[in-house]
């Protein structure tokens, strides 16, 4: 049964309210709130043997603690440890309160080392007193956090939560007896609480079968067969378009000529086209959409081009307006002025604009098309299910072409894309310079930091990203710890700062003044991975490199290599492990997206492949989990004979509806 969250046992009004930020309102919510990664305690490392940004976990003895500093910038606590004559030091930011946790003793402290100049210590490390070890030995979730919560006041808060819950199983009872499934509830508690890895994987793949079987159920339901009739009658011939391809300073490639044909033959054919054009960076998709706006404005019809940030919005904008010269383009986002949107609307909805590009504001309710025939939505991950509905709700049944830039195996965009027509384009980028990827060890860190303030005096530019903003327990090195520290390293040179959390406007701003050259390099999050386009970028660093999937290390490094110089993809790696560099070895070895696509799902799991990125919403919860693309085709067949023999199907439609209703209006940030 769902029970508050300040009805658990050790959850507070405060902590509630932290947990309400990630959309935590309930017990029920709480226990699909799944780990990220799992610690193994089972290794136990000497101090001297770890290199610069690994993590380890450290038996030492706690010698002193400093004061805290509580007037100080970052509110810093520091104790110093001893292991075997080793002296060396913890240091602990924004967390003033440990400083009365830190008694002289044995203790175990699990983080990020740094080992600079021969000076060790340990960033916001987790630990334990040795006598207490209950925390830091075998598999120890570890979870995404936010705000003011702690992996320790998660982890107790799902623990109590995973008591009180009753968990029940969608799936019909002779299914789950035919097919021999574990029970759903305790698979629950082993992913929260694993005692070995192959309980841990065996516990993902049974509750990803249960939430596969929800959504294939709920697409059963809700998608069908969709093909509606066409409304809008396009009078635009062969000839004309291929006259309009000439306008590209390039010629398109096979696989574009086979995209236009496709929408050609939608546009002019008997039913509406509902259509997803997938293709790797720099391979022309851009180009197969503005031939298929330059179809419905040919034909007297107005068309719309949908963009996930302003940033995205006026770059499009501006090509929109080059490329259809005799044709009156206009622009709508959040950041345009009162006068400026009430007279574009008032324009758009008279006929007076062709095509409209912009961003979400395109999809409020006041604004309206005389006659919307063609809709283009750029990096469709960004958008909801909802998002691209309205879209298509702004015309009389207009034609929809959606569009991403991360390649998607076949076998999943079978899964996701139901209902979408896909055309891939296979070839390779036209006119891109190859990109150099070296994998960075720990101790060429400072020649790689020297080369990159050699490019930057010669005027080149260079991006920084990092896996996270924040980082309590000093895994992996922050975006905003890497900012400071690259200041102080390269005074000389300028630094742009760039995350998530930042309002719309900042960060529109901060990209802005990179690409007009205000800054040298850009210390950032994955909100680069896409669109962006800034020629005189040579130079890719990726911090924590293993914690990305190979595509999308593949769409970060397609930030560079697109001016006349030459370009370098630089993987600094936090972890020596052999999966972790047979992964970026092939990454380093291989420029074909749709190859690491298919290689990333065979390495990681369509859990980790997917995650939101891939599929919009609709896997969110699992999206943690690791689990086998077998998982996707088991439950297809569970579906499939659930559906056939009409077991339980009112309880079906009943957990199908609600969880597709739960999702269609949530939009990826």
């Amino acid at each position: 049964m769902k029970m508050e969250l300040v009805r658990l046992k050790g959850v507070t009004e405060k902590r509630a309210a932290e947990f309400n930020k990630l959309g935590i309102t309930d017990s029920a919510q709480l226990v699909r709130y799944f780990p990220r990664a799992y610690l193994d305690m089972t290794d136990r490392t000497k101090i001297t043997s770890v290199y610069h940004n690994d993590t380890a976990l450290i038996a030492c003895r706690i010698v002193s603690v400093e004061p805290p500093k509580l007037y100080s910038r970052n509110k810093t606590v520091r104790a110093w440890l001893e292991q075997d004559g080793v002296t060396f030091s913890a240091v602990w930011f924004h967390m003033p309160y440990l400083a009365q946790r830190l008694k002289p003793g044995e203790y175990l402290f699990y983080g990020r080392v740094q080992n600079r100049y021969g000076q060790i210590s340990l960033v916001n490390p987790t630990f334990e007193p040795m006598e207490k070890n209950v925390r830091l030995k075998g598999l120890v979730p570890v979870y995404p956090l936010k705000g003011g919560l702690t992996q320790r006041i998660v982890r107790d808060a799902v623990s109590s939560a995973l008591a009180v819950e009753k968990i029940v199983s969608v799936i019909p009872y002779e299914l789950r007896q035919k097919y021999a499934l574990a029970p759903l509830d305790g698979a629950y508690r082993a992913v929260h609480a694993p005692k070995s890895q192959q309980e841990m994987r065996e516990a993902a793949e049974r509750i990803a079968l249960e939430e596969y079987f929800t959504l294939l159920s709920a697409f059963k339901l809700i998608k069908g067969d969709r093909q509606e009739a066409r409304v809008n009658k396009y009078a635009v011939t062969e000839r004309e378009v291929a006259d309009f391809e000439k306008r590209f300073p390039f010629p398109f490639t096979a696989g574009q000529q086979a995209a236009v044909r496709a929408i050609y033959d939608n546009v002019t054919g008997p039913v509406r086209m509902n259509r997803l054009l997938q293709g790797d960076v720099g391979s022309g998709k851009t180009a197969v959409a503005l031939t298929g706006i330059f179809m419905a404005l040919k034909s007297g019809f107005q068309a719309v081009y949908l963009s996930p940030t302003e940033v995205l919005a006026a770059q499009n904008y501006a090509l929109l307006q080059h490329t259809f010269p005799e044709y009156r383009v206009g622009y709508l986002a959040g950041g345009s002025t009162a006068k400026e949107k009430r007279e574009l609307k008032a324009a758009l909805a008279a006929g007076e604009i062709d095509v409209l590009c912009g961003t979400h504001a395109v999809l409020q309710g006041d604004v309206h098309f005389k006659n919307l025939a063609f809709c283009v939505c750029d990096e469709q991950h960004r958008f909801g299910v909802a998002q691209r509905s309205k879209l298509g709700e702004k015309g009389e049944s207009p034609d929809m072409l959606v569009m991403s830039a991360t390649p998607i195996p076949r076998t999943l965009s079978l899964v996701f894309y139901g209902d979408l027509d896909v055309t891939t384009i296979p070839d390779k980028p036209l006119a891109r310079q190859p990109i150099t990827t070296a994998i960075v060890p720990a101790y060429k860190y400072e020649d790689m930091l020297g080369y990159v303030r050699g490019e930057c005096k010669k005027g080149r530019q260079a991006y920084f990203v990092c896996a996270k903003i924040d980082d309590d327990e000093g895994e992996v090195t922050s975006v905003t710890e890497l900012w400071e520290e690259l200041k102080g390293r390269l005074p000389d040179v300028r630094f742009g700062l760039l995350h998530g959390r930042m309002k719309d406007r900042e960060k529109s701003a901060v990209m802005t003044a990179f690409k007009n050259h205000e800054y040298d390099c850009l210390v950032s999050t994955t909100v680069i991975e896409v669109g962006v386009d800034v020629p005189n970028a040579t130079i890719m660093v990726i911090m924590n490199a293993e914690r990305f999937g190979l595509s999308q290390l593949h769409q970060l490094r397609g930030r560079v290599g697109r001016g006349s110089e030459k370009s370098w993809c630089f993987l600094m790696i936090g972890s020596d492990s052999d999966a972790a560099r047979e992964r970026l070895g092939i990454f380093k070895s291989t420029s074909d997206g749709f190859a690491l696509a298919e290689k990333d799902l065979q390495l990681r799991g369509s859990g980790d492949f997917l995650g939101t990125r891939q599929s919009g919403h609709i896997l969110t919860d699992i999206k943690n989990l690791r689990y086998s693309t077998d998982v996707i085709f088991t439950a297809k067949k569970l579906t499939d004979e659930a559906f056939a023999r009409r077991l339980n199907f009112e309880e079906i439609r009943s957990a199908a509806m609600e969880k597709y209703e739960s999702l269609r209006d949530v939009t990826l940030n």
